[in-house]
C-alpha cells in the first residue's frame, strides 16, 4: 500500500473517496436525548456536504459507524466517507486508529483502492493522529486469505493523510513516518502468524526471520538441534524432540551506533509452530488454531523490524524459540524430567504446558548473552483467556519500576494489557517432588502459575511477561480488523524499549 501524507485543504483534494471524522457532541443524559454528531473539520465545504445527513439523526457518530455519500456538492472528491468516533468526551488517538482501519475495511469490498482520510483539527490529534491513522490503515488492509485459489486482491493501493494546513508539519511528518513503519511490521508478524504449520515450520520461521533482519540491516543467526544441545537446553529440546522438523533458536540483533553502555533488552518468544499437545494430546476441535502458537515470536519479529527501522538508543537482543509440539515415540513423556539450560530440573505433568520450557531455555540464553531487562510473549495459558476474555493480554512483572515503562508505552501503542499477580503461593503449587520444579500446577491459578515457572528462570532480572493467548487470533471481524491473527504486542515492546532511551 502505498502512503502518502497531504496538507491540502480537502475539499479540494481529488479522491476516489475522502473519508472524515466525526463525534457524538451531545454531553446531555436522559432516554430522551438524541445525538448530536458533529464533523471534526474545519473545512467548511465538507461541513456543507455533510450537513443534510447528519441533520436527518439517522447517523448517530457511534465508534466505527459509516455512512457514505456519493457526488458530495462542493467537493472534488467522489464519495465522501463520514466515520464516527462515539461520544467526543471519550476520543482518543485510539480511537482515530480504528477508524482509520474502518475506512480501508468499509473501501476494500467496493472497489474503492485509493482513499484519503482527513484527520481531525483537534491539537491534541494531530502528530499522534497521524501515526495512528497509518497504522490502523495497514492493520486494516490486511485479510488472511492467502491461499484462496480464487482470491481477488481487494487491497487498498493509495493511502493517504491529511493533515490540517496549519499543523506543525515536522511533527506529522516524523509521526507518519513512524506509523508506516509500526504498521507493515504489525503486518509482517501477522503474515507468520498466518500460515499454516505446513509451511510454516520452525526452521522456515527462522529463515523468514533472516530474510527480514537482512532487508532492515540487522544480523540475524538461526541455530538448530547442535547448538540446544551445546548451550544444555534440555527444556526447548524436549519440546521438539517428538517432531521430525527441527528447531529453530533466533537470535537477532540491534546494536545502534554509539551506544556502548546501559541497559540491554531481551525479547524471548515462543514460537510454536504447530502445537497438538504432544503426548497431552488436544482435543481435535479446534486444533487447526494451534498454528497461532508462534504469535508471541512473530510479535518479537515484527518487533525487531520496528526497532531496527526506528533506531532507539538502546541494545535490544531478540530471541525465538521455535519448534513443533507434536506426539510421536520420541516425544516426551508425562513424568519425564528434562534439565533447563539453567541447570534447573523440571518434572513434566503436562506435555502441552511447553511454550514455559522453551521460554525457560530462551530467558536463560537472554541472559548469558547480557540481557539486563526482559521481556516475553508467548500464548501461554487458557487460563489467562478465562481470567480475561479476549479484551485484555495478561501482564506480569517481578519490577515495578520496569512494569510502569510497560504501562507507559500502552498509553501510545493502544494495546490492552491487564497486570496479574505474582507470588510465593503460587510459586509453592509448581514445586516438584521428583525435580526442581513442575511445567504445571494444575487448574487453579493456571495463568499465574505459568508465569510464576517463567520467574523461576527470570530470577532477579527486571522481567515482564506478556500472557497474550486471549488477544492473538480475532474470532470475529470488526470494522477496522479482520477475522484471523492480530499481531498484538509489536507496538506496545517498541514503546516499551523507547522507554529505556
Amino acid at each position: 500500500m502505498r502512503t502518502e501524507l497531504s496538507f491540502a485543504s480537502l475539499s479540494e483534494i481529488e479522491t476516489e473517496l475522502l473519508a472524515v471524522l466525526a463525534a457524538d457532541t451531545q454531553t446531555a443524559r436522559g432516554a430522551d436525548v438524541k445525538p448530536a454528531p458533529a464533523l471534526l473539520t474545519t473545512d467548511e465545504k465538507v461541513k456543507s456536504a455533510a450537513a443534510a445527513v447528519l441533520a436527518t439523526g439517522e447517523f448517530k457518530a457511534g465508534a466505527n459507524e459509516t455512512v457514505l455519500l456519493h457526488a458530495p456538492a462542493g467537493l472534488a472528491a467522489k464519495r465522501l466517507l463520514i466515520v464516527g468516533l462515539g461520544k467526543q468526551a471519550k476520543v482518543t488517538v485510539h480511537s482515530v486508529r480504528n477508524a482509520a482501519g474502518t475506512a480501508v475495511r468499509y473501501s476494500k469490498p467496493r472497489g474503492v483502492r485509493e482513499l484519503v482520510f482527513a484527520l481531525p483539527s483537534s491539537e491534541g490529534l494531530l502528530a499522534a493522529g497521524a501515526r495512528a491513522a497509518v497504522e490502523g490503515a495497514f492493520v486494516g488492509d490486511f485479510d488472511p486469505d492467502t491461499y484462496r485459489s480464487d482470491r481477488k486482491d481487494q487491497s487498498i493501493q493509495s493511502f493517504t493523510v491529511a493533515a490540517p494546513a496549519g499543523a506543525d508539519r515536522k511533527a506529522v511528518e516524523a509521526a507518519f513516518a513512524e506509523g508506516v513503519v509500526l504498521g507493515e511490521s504489525q503486518n509482517f508478524a501477522r503474515s507468520l502468524v498466518n500460515e499454516p504449520g505446513n509451511k510454516l515450520t520452525p526452521m522456515v520461521l527462522g529463515a523468514r526471520a533472516a530474510e527480514m533482519a537482512k532487508e532492515v540491516g540487522i544480523p540475524c543467526e538461526v541455530y538448530s538441534t547442535d547448538k540446544l544441545h551445546e548451550l544444555k537446553m534440555g527444556a526447548f529440546w524436549s519440546v521438539s524432540q517428538g517432531s521430525v522438523e527441527p528447531p529453530a533458536l533466533i537470535v537477532m540483533r540491534y546494536e545502534p551506533e554509539g551506544v556502548k553502555d546501559g541497559p540491554v533488552l531481551g525479547l524471548v518468544g515462543k514460537g510454536i509452530t504447530f502445537d497438538t499437545g504432544g503426548i497431552s494430546i488436544k482435543p481435535s476441535d479446534n486444533m487447526e488454531k494451534m498454528k497461532y502458537d508462534m504469535a508471541g515470536g512473530a510479535a518479537m519479529i515484527g518487533a525487531m523490524r520496528a526497532i531496527a527501522l526506528l533506531k532507539p538508543k538502546v541494545r535490544v537482543i531478540g530471541i525465538v524459540c521455535a519448534a513443533e509440539n507434536m506426539p510421536s515415540g520420541t516425544a516426551q513423556k508425562p513424568g519425564d524430567v528434562q534439565t533447563a539450560m539453567s541447570g534447573k530440573t523440571i518434572e513434566i505433568i503436562n506435555t502441552d504446558a511447553e511454550g514455559r520450557l522453551v521460554l525457560a531455555d530462551g530467558i536463560a540464553y537472554a541472559k548469558q548473552l547480557g540481557a539486563t531487562h526482559l521481556i516475553d510473549a508467548a500464548t501461554l495459558t487458557g487460563a489467562c483467556v478465562v481470567a480475561l476474555g479476549m479484551v485484555n493480554a495478561g501482564a506480569f512483572a517481578n519490577d515495578d519500576e520496569t512494569f510502569k515503562k510497560f504501562e507507559s508505552a500502552l498509553e501510545v501503542s493502544g494495546e490492552k494489557f491487564w497486570r496479574l499477580p505474582l507470588g510465593d503461593e503460587y510459586m509453592d503449587m509448581i514445586k516438584s517432588d521428583i525435580g526442581d520444579i513442575k511445567n504445571t500446577g494444575g487448574r487453579w491459578g493456571g495463568a499465574i502459575t505459568a508465569a510464576e515457572f517463567l520467574h523461576a528462570f527470570a530470577e532477579d532480572t527486571p522481567w515482564i511477561h506478556l500472557d497474550i493467548a486471549g488477544v492473538a487470533w480475532v474470532e470475529d471481524s470488526k470494522p477496522y480488523i479482520a477475522k484471523g491473527p492480530s499481531g498484538v504486542a509489536v507496538r506496545s515492546i517498541l514503546e516499551w524499549t523507547r522507554k529505556f532511551e
